[in-house]
């Protein structure tokens, strides 16, 4: 298991475990990042990541990435 922020651009994987407070878990799940659910890195900017989930391209920070694990 690592985080969402070791995946390079077009790496896809499943999602395994969400850590941190129970607003930030609700907040991801909120966004489409359930445990079981596939991801993929479509770019990174700054440090910040663009995803694809469920079929809808999110952009998210570094901050909430490394708490995705894969």
């Amino acid at each position: 298991m690592m985080p969402l922020t070791m995946l390079s651009s077009g790496q896809s994987e499943t999602i395994k475990r969400i850590t941190g407070k129970d607003e930030t878990k609700k907040f991801l799940e909120s966004l489409g990042f359930v445990v079981g659910g596939n991801i993929s890195v479509i770019s990174e900017s700054g440090g910040n990541l663009i995803v694809n989930v469920k079929d809808t391209r999110v952009a998210i920070s570094k901050v909430m990435a490394n708490r995705v694990m894969v």
